[in-house]
Formats: structure tokens, C-alpha cells, sequence
């Protein structure tokens, strides 16, 4: 088992779209291995091969006891109200902010053996694909804040004792 360290706000891989990977190899089954470890350590939904600081696309999930995770991952709908709900994210700790949301995402990808796979889920399933599916293209969800969340969020994120930028 490799948990692997999670990179923090202000790692330039966060802030990085992330490249598509074009052939499954034993270094992206090493990659796959080491998401879905570094997620069941509890309190995590997901994490985002940026956050272990590789930028190439593909996260890991647990979320309701389902734990997988999505090769070359795309949002390919959205549906419901956009609602905010409380959102936290572990490349930003001890920060939870309301975060505006689609009850519903609907997103698809692949597996270790290249098959098609797709992923539907609302509540904490579908917040996870979208707030996975942006770290894959460089948003950390300070980013989705309404104005004057952000605002906050980003004095909170001054005063932590972790973050140097």
C-alpha cells in the first residue's frame, strides 16, 4: 500500500491541466494503485493524480462504500440546480467553504484495460466528479467560490499555518 502525500494550495502541478494519458503501462497501473490508496484513509471522497503531484489525468473515488476511479476522465453532463454545498478539499485543509454545485454530473472515462467506463451520481457522488474532473484542469474549488466566499476563503487561507504563497 502507497499512500502517497498530498500536494498543497499554491503547487504549481495544481494549477497545472493535466495531460491525457495515451497508453495504459505499468507505471499508470502503479499510478491508479496509488490513488485509490492514498483515498481510503478516511474523510477522503477522492483524489486527483495532481494532488500526489503527477499531472496526468486520472482520480480515484470513495464515496457511499463505492471506491474506483476514472482514466482520462470527462464531465459529459450536468444536470439539476446548481446548489451550494459545503466543500473541502484535501490540497486545501481545514478550509470548507460553499461551493456552487450541479446536483447531478455524469462523467466517463476509462479502466486499466481501456474499456469505457461511465460514472452518474448526485449528492456527494456527483460534488466528487466535479471537484476531481477540475483538479485535472487546474482548478482548486477556491476557484468556483462566488465573490465574496472567495473573498473569505482566501483570508482564511492567509491566516493558515501551512500555506507560504
Amino acid at each position: 500500500m502507497t499512500v502517497r502525500e498530498i500536494r498543497l494550495y499554491g503547487d504549481p502541478v495544481l494549477r497545472t491541466t493535466c495531460d491525457p494519458i495515451k497508453s495504459i503501462d505499468d507505471k499508470v497501473r502503479s499510478l491508479v494503485e496509488d490513488l485509490i490508496d492514498t483515498t481510503m484513509l478516511p474523510g477522503r471522497a477522492g483524489v486527483a493524480a495532481p494532488q500526489i503531484g503527477v499531472s496526468l489525468r486520472a482520480f480515484s473515488f470513495n464515496v457511499d462504500g463505492k471506491v474506483g476511479y476514472l482514466i482520462n476522465p470527462e464531465i459529459v453532463e450536468l444536470s439539476g440546480e446548481k446548489i451550494l454545498v459545503d466543500e473541502g478539499c484535501l490540497s486545501v485543509p481545514g478550509l470548507w467553504h460553499k461551493t456552487p454545485r450541479y446536483q447531478t454530473a455524469r462523467a466517463r472515462g476509462i479502466d486499466l484495460d481501456g474499456n469505457e467506463i461511465e460514472l452518474v451520481g448526485s449528492g456527494l457522488m456527483a460534488q466528487a466528479l466535479q471537484h476531481e474532473c477540475d483538479h485535472l484542469d487546474g482548478m482548486v474549488y477556491l476557484g468556483r467560490l462566488e465573490p465574496e466566499e472567495r473573498k473569505l476563503a482566501m483570508k482564511r487561507l492567509r491566516d493558515t499555518d501551512w500555506f507560504l504563497n
